[in-house]
Parts: C-alpha cells; sequence; structure tokens
C-alpha cells in the first residue's frame, strides 16, 4: 500500500504527526504539500492527490485541512474518488468496509494528533468487504458516469486549464446591496 498525503496551510502539524505514524508503520507515502502555513487553496492540493490515485501510483490518499469538509468537497469532485471526513475511528473503519472510501479527510482543528492516528489507524487496517457494498459502489459509479461532462475524463488537464467564457466577471467579491454579514443566532426566527 502507498499513500499520498496533502494538507493546506492549517493541517501541516497533523500530516506531520500522521507521517510519524505511517514511518513507524513502514507504510510507504508521498508528501504532496502545503509545507509552509502560508496560506494555501486546499482545492489545489485536493487535485493533485486525487489524480496521483487515479492514475496508479497511489492506493489511497490522506488529505487535511482545517473541517476536512473543503478537501473532501473537492476531493469528491473526481470519478472514482471515495473521499470521507472523519473525526473518530468507527467511521473511518466504516468508511472502508461498506463503502471502500480510497482518500480520508481529517480536520486539523476538529482531531487532535493522537485521535487522528486512530483513525488513520482504524481506516489503513479495514477492509472492504464486497458483496452487497460492491452493488452499491457499482451503483455510485453509474451516477458518475451518467452525470459527468461529455469528452472530459477526470484526467485531462486541457480542460481543467481552459477558463470560463465570463472569468472576467467572475469575482469573489461580493456584489452590491449582496448581505455579507454573518448570520445571527437568531437570524430567520
Amino acid at each position: 500500500m502507498k499513500i499520498a498525503i496533502g494538507c493546506d496551510h492549517t493541517g501541516i502539524a497533523l500530516k506531520e504527526a500522521l507521517k510519524t505514524y505511517l514511518d513507524s508503520r513502514m507504510i510507504p507515502y508521498e508528501d504532496f504539500g502545503t509545507f509552509t502555513e502560508e496560506s494555501t487553496d486546499y482545492p489545489r492540493i485536493a487535485e493533485k492527490v486525487c489524480k496521483a490515485i487515479l492514475s496508479g501510483g497511489f492506493d489511497r490518499g490522506i488529505l487535511i485541512c482545517g473541517t476536512g469538509v473543503g478537501m473532501s468537497i473537492a476531493a469528491n469532485k473526481f470519478n472514482g474518488i471515495r473521499a470521507v471526513v472523519c473525526s473518530e475511528p468507527y467511521s473511518a473503519i466504516m468508511a472502508r468496509r461498506h463503502n471502500n472510501a480510497n482518500v480520508l479527510c481529517i480536520g486539523a482543528r476538529v482531531v487532535a494528533g493522537g485521535l487522528a492516528t486512530l483513525i488513520c489507524e482504524g481506516w489503513l487496517n479495514a477492509a472492504f468487504e464486497g458483496d452487497r457494498h460492491q452493488r452499491r459502489l457499482d451503483i455510485i459509479t453509474r451516477i458518475e458516469q451518467r452525470n459527468s461532462l461529455p469528452g472530459i475524463s477526470p484526467l485531462d488537464e486541457s480542460a481543467a486549464k481552459e477558463e470560463p467564457q465570463n472569468a472576467s466577471k467572475l469575482t469573489d467579491e461580493p456584489k452590491p446591496n449582496q448581505d455579507t454579514q454573518p448570520l445571527s443566532p437568531t437570524a430567520g426566527v
């Protein structure tokens, strides 16, 4: 088994703790970044790790961001990736046994190093049970295939580099009259 591991700027310390654990188990891995605490866009790291898995060079991946949620959303955009966010070992074990999860996402702001190691250990040690669970994964694969863009494979670099026609209109800036205030706990009550 070979692991692709990556994190954004919030996950560096946890990533290092998990690399120490992988070293202790003599599980080979490659670190896809990030390597500094400078703000990093987590989807880019998720993309690197997922492409490494889909290329066949790695069996599974571990992604770390603040909550694990952003990484899992980005990772699950790739056909064939089954990413799961786990904050305790039971879900990680069941994600392998029943869902054959090939990417484990962990939140560095949610889970400390000791618990993260237990989560990782459970996920790495669990085996996919197949049978009825394979039937369900086959259904998911068909759903992915039906809803993929025609003519674009998950590893098609040229499509990913194309800029949308209206890219100049796209912005992260709020539009005029757009409410940018956080919701209060009593909003909408």
